[in-house]
């Protein structure tokens, strides 16, 4: 059974109706956190920006706001020293009863990265990124003091007595030749963006090829964990109604410098977007419904594949992937708060209802 994931959004703006400026507002995340567990989602990601707030202080809300849902911190190995990242997760650890997982962003452009002082090349970014991972595993579980003496990090007799309650899942994403060998070989989860089901398919097989060559046997290959910006509406109709004001907004957003990015912003220099944009110039909807404008309009800047129809064409797309090998599916809107809520009453348990049906049948 695939388990949902939304992301965390700190206050009302969104891409429809930014709010310039706007700071947290912790009744809104509250609001919004417990949404999210009322619904039955299992993960909400704490997302990092180098310009934004600190996804820890946002995680720690989260966990004592709710019951069930587990967060995702997403972690920039620049930002933080291993020892230091080790002891932090395992004090959310704590507090949220085991209820956290870790998502690693080596880093996919040069300018944002320099912002906070990293300019190391991207392979050197991957490769820093293999060594974090492995000190935190061993902080983890190490009950003995060690010493570190690795290309990016050095360090003697460290010494860790905060413990995870439950083990921290770790979660790496992109679409490089490192990131998939790093992710299939280290990870617990792999992140992709939604792409049409031919190319993802492609990647799921490069992941679970990397983690063979590592030794891992199938049951311990990563998790596949595929993110989707749904469009939704009662019917396909409507849906396509929607889904171009929605297009129409974020390009006058954009226009206006209230997008995600400037409306002159250079061509993206991750590989997962150029791939985003090379699709997107195939043609406007791939497979049942997979929109892509929304990529051209935001730059391919983070998530931007939509997913428009009725909760029917919503359902039976999400388990395409399902059916591909997909284990966590990431949904999130354009119009976070009520999206979330939509998702939650018409797509989670359609899909859920789906696969117990399958499940049914199997056994019958």
């Amino acid at each position: 059974m695939p388990e949902f994931i939304s992301v965390t959004f700190p206050n009302a703006s969104t891409e429809l109706n930014p709010i310039p400026n706007a700071s947290i507002d912790p009744e809104y995340l509250i609001r919004y956190a417990r949404t999210l567990d009322d619904y039955g989602y299992n993960y909400t990601l704490v997302p990092y920006d180098s310009s934004s707030y600190d996804p820890f202080t946002i995680g720690a809300t989260i966990l004592s706001a709710t019951k069930n849902i587990k967060i995702i911190i997403a972690l920039r190995p620049n930002t933080l020293y291993p020892t230091v990242a080790a002891k932090a997760l395992a004090t959310l650890s704590q507090l949220g009863s085991g209820r956290v997982v870790v998502h690693f962003i080596a880093g996919g452009s040069d300018a944002e990265q320099a912002k906070e002082g990293d300019f190391l090349t991207k392979d050197q970014r991957y490769g820093r990124l293999e060594e974090y991972i492995r000190i935190l595993r061993r902080a983890w579980d190490s009950d003995e003091p060690f010493d570190w003496d690795g290309q990016y990090y050095q360090f003697k007799q460290f010494s860790n007595r905060v413990r995870p309650t439950a083990k921290i899942e770790v979660s790496v994403g992109g679409s490089s030749d490192e990131a998939y060998r790093i992710g299939g070989s280290l990870g617990d989860i792999f992140g992709l963006w939604g792409e049409p089901l031919k190319e993802t398919k492609e990647q799921i097989d490069r992941i679970y090829a990397e983690a063979a060559k590592a030794g891992r046997a199938d049951s311990d290959r990563p998790r596949i964990w595929v993110t989707f910006r749904p469009i939704l509406a009662e019917t396909d109709e409507l849906a396509w109604a929607k889904a171009h004001r929605t297009l129409d907004a974020l390009t006058t957003h954009r226009a206006n410098g209230q997008g995600k990015v400037p409306a002159n912003a250079p061509p993206p220099q991750n590989v997962g977007s150029q791939r985003l944009l090379d699709i997107a110039a195939r043609g406007e909807v791939q497979d049942r419904a997979l929109w892509y404008p929304t990529v051209t309009a935001t730059n391919a800047r983070g998530a931007s594949t939509a997913l428009v129809g009725s909760p029917q064409t919503i359902t039976d797309s999400l388990l395409d992937y399902v059916d591909l090998g997909a284990d966590l599916i990431s949904v999130r809107g354009y119009d976070n708060l009520n999206d979330a809520i939509d998702y939650g009453r018409f797509v989670l348990p359609k899909v859920r209802q789906a696969l117990e049906e399958r499940k049914n049948e199997a056994s019958a």
